[in-house]
């Protein structure tokens, strides 16, 4: 089998027949080149943070801090990037996260269509937000043989929460991500300032659109009256009185495993495993919902230690390969991106999210190579300095 690295000499051997990359290679060309792509309005949503932003670039800025020690004459011809999360055996250690405006960011409209192909091309699991342009069956039937999530909003109605948990199980997903700290939108300059919450257009809302409690609570099918069934998602849409105590609740509504999204500090993940979580979710949410706060790498290592052997999963600020590294050598299972492969279909489509995925798993194949760390086993935070 190839090292993903081995995805340079195919780039180079293009080359040599004339044929130039027409995807970017770094991320900061993806992203100005991707921003171009996307409409005003839509671009504010996808790159936008709150507050002044400033929890946002953190997040990206902290991995500087830290540098991976090279070690010398370790035998890295073979490299192994697999990884075993929640019963699933998984070719490499990328997700994608969860992105609620996806469907937006391609051409034609579908684009979380888009990225459960890519993820079928690529091995890399999708984590399908509840926020989609496509009903949860059609994303989920594009999966092939890759494993996909669901991530799930929890509503204020919990018998539309148990309906979209249980249409994902259906579906095929392999695990439900609870998001647990978006039960209200955060302070976000960018939207605020173009009055734009694509939700309360009726945009990305097709799980709901599709759901039949959610739609045995209108007067009139969303096709009818596309305003009153926004306005019906709104008031539904978070739920701000969910304790601890709910999460025997949680656990009650699937045998499938339960993910837990938004954990950063230690006691919370040591209370979510007690509780029946199958894995932690670190994350800030990239820095869109609070600012003022430490950055997600901040708290890994700590969230690691208190999960002991449950799992954990990362994201918020993964740029480049390697950040994926560092995220794994302080103990992170899994790594999830989001931003670079939103600009990656912004830019081309299916081939644009692969591409984006092919050279994160290159990069961060080829560092390890280098470096001296053939296997994930190898890393770990002897493996790491801090710069500063």
């Amino acid at each position: 089998m190839p090292n993903f690295g081995d995805h340079q000499f195919e780039i180079y051997l293009d080359g040599l027949s004339g044929t130039m990359p027409k995807m970017p290679m770094t991320y900061a060309e993806l992203e100005e080149r991707g921003s171009r792509a996307l409409d005003p309005w839509l671009l504010s949503y996808v790159a936008g943070g709150a507050g002044d932003e400033r929890t946002q670039d953190l997040n990206v800025s902290v991995f500087d801090d830290w540098g991976l020690i090279p070690r010398m004459l370790v035998d890295g011809d073979r490299r192994d990037l697999s990884i075993e999360l929640c019963g699933l055996s998984l070719p490499t250690p990328l997700l994608m996260a969860p992105v609620g405006v996806i469907g937006l960011c391609a051409q034609d409209g579908h684009g979380d269509l888009a990225v459960a192909r890519a993820a079928a091309r690529t091995g890399v699991p999708m984590i399908a937000s509840t926020l989609t342009a496509d009903p949860m069956e059609q994303v989920a039937a594009e999966f092939g043989d890759t494993p996909g999530f669901f991530q799930l909003y929890t509503p204020n109605d919990r018998e539309l929460a148990e309906s979209l948990v249980t249409r994902a199980e259906q579906a095929g997903f392999q695990g439900i991500v609870v998001t647990l700290d978006t039960w209200v939108p955060g302070w976000r300059p960018r939207d605020l300032g173009r009055s734009n919450l694509p939700m309360l257009r009726g945009l990305c809302l097709e799980n709901y659109f599709s759901d039949p409690v959610f739609r045995s609570r209108l007067a009139k099918p969303p096709a009818e009256d596309l305003q009153a069934a926004a306005s019906a998602w709104a008031m539904t849409f978070g739920n701000p009185r969910l304790t601890w105590d709910d999460l025997a609740w949680f656990r009650s509504l699937t045998d499938l495993p339960l993910i837990l999204k938004g954990i950063m500090h230690p006691e919370d993940a040591r209370r979510a495993i007690d509780g029946g979580a199958d894995a932690i979710y670190c994350s800030n949410h990239g820095g869109r919902q609070a600012n003022g706060g430490l950055a997600a790498l901040d708290m890994l290592a700590e969230v690691v230690e208190a999960a002991d052997e449950t799992p954990v999963i990362f994201d918020s600020g993964v740029r480049s390969g390697d950040h994926i590294v560092k995220a794994l050598a302080l103990g992170a299972r899994a790594v999830a991106v989001g931003r670079p492969y939103v600009y990656g279909l912004a830019l081309g489509g299916e081939d644009g999210i692969v591409h984006v995925l092919r050279a994160l798993l290159a990069e961060a194949d080829l560092l390890m190579a280098v470096d001296g760390y053939p296997k994930i086993a190898d890393l770990g935070t002897a493996a790491l300095r801090r710069r500063r």
